[in-house]
């Protein structure tokens, strides 16, 4: 849904669209340990839901084993790593996977509907050239998988928006959360309560950038896009518009530097779609019209077949004056970043 509707509003037009190539066992276990990935391509084969050592691999519930997994992982993982060889080779200067940002994914383990990390993979690619990556994460939920990857060096520091409160998937990212060893005081968590809106996630967000980059200085960053902050997502949690994270999109990539764009959740496939649709056009500096264009998922925008997405009614749980000392306390642990 997400390609089609890009292409029916003719943006493909405007962009270089390369075929991806699928990662090999190689490139995955940059991160990922043999053993895993051993493990998640025999039971890939066969789509093996009984193999008793998957619990241990985090294969199962919300990592199903289904045939063919395996080769989705690594076409996702491979196309990660295409788009940050593009960013490498100097071809552009913005890639974009919405296909990837699986931020879950742990060293030896699925999680969250995440089977590869390639975040992680794509910014080890980056890192051959760049010394210090930056990756920002909008997805509703923490960006943990990429957090942990890089928890104890100062190379790549990582920022995350997400909601967190008790019980709620992955648990992880609150704002003491800082980073290990000498990657201490490079994992930023920017923990969120339910119904944020808009305008104050971009006042949020901006406060923390600004003083993010003045500290750490990136040479490339990575951004995670997930749609499942967006209103009307079955996560029910944030009430955030495209306009919104369009905004905060644009604010990284006024800084112009070597930029590798990725999906994430989102749960409302047609909003999704609206939200990346939207993005890409921010990218590209194009201007769309609100009415869905004709094409072969034409019928799952309706009632209203329009591009937009509206707030809902639903309140917001984030205090105002609570925000403020969050952001004051990350401006406080970013000056110790040398």
């Amino acid at each position: 849904m997400v390609h089609s509707l890009i292409e029916a509003y003719g943006l493909l037009e405007h962009m270089s669209v390369v075929k991806p190539r699928v990662a090999t066992i190689e490139e995955m276990a940059k991160f990922h340990t043999d053993s895993y990935l051993e493990h998640l391509h025999k039971i890939s084969q066969d789509g093996d839901n009984d193999d008793p050592q998957s619990v241990d691999y985090g294969l199962g519930y919300d990592c199903p084993v289904v045939e063919g997994i395996f080769d989705y992982a690594a076409a996702v993982g491979g196309a990660t790593l295409t788009a940050a060889q593009c960013l490498l080779d100097h071809k552009c200067g913005v890639a974009i996977n919405w296909a990837g940002g699986w931020h879950h994914a742990k060293k030896d383990e699925a999680s969250g509907f995440c089977y590869v990390n390639d975040a992680v993979l794509g910014i080890l690619r980056l890192r051959e050239k760049y010394e210090r990556v930056l990756y920002v994460d909008v997805d509703l939920h923490h960006g943990d998988g990429v957090e942990d990857a890089f928890s104890f060096t100062s190379k790549v520091m990582t920022v995350s928006l997400h909601k967190f409160s008790p019980g709620f998937f992955p648990g992880t990212g609150d704002l003491s959360d800082t980073g290990l060893g000498k990657g201490r005081w490079y994992a930023v968590n920017v923990p969120l309560e339910d119904g944020i809106k808009d305008d104050r996630y971009y006042q949020v967000f901006t406060s923390v950038m600004q003083e993010v980059r003045a500290q750490f200085n990136p040479e490339a960053v990575v951004m995670q896009l997930g749609a499942d902050t967006m209103a009307g997502d079955p996560m029910c949690s944030f009430n955030m518009t495209p306009v919104g994270v369009g905004k905060c999109l644009q604010h990284v990539l006024q800084w112009q530097l070597p930029t590798l764009l990725l999906g994430g959740g989102g749960y409302n496939l047609a909003n999704t779609a609206r939200c990346w649709t939207y993005l890409t056009a921010a990218v590209l500096g194009k201007t769309l019209s609100s009415e869905i264009p004709d094409h072969e998922f034409f019928t799952e925008y309706g009632p209203d077949y329009s591009l937009e997405i509206s707030p809902s009614c639903r309140p917001d749980r984030n205090d105002t004056k609570h925000l403020d000392q969050v952001v004051s306390t990350i401006k406080g642990n970013l000056k110790n970043v040398v």
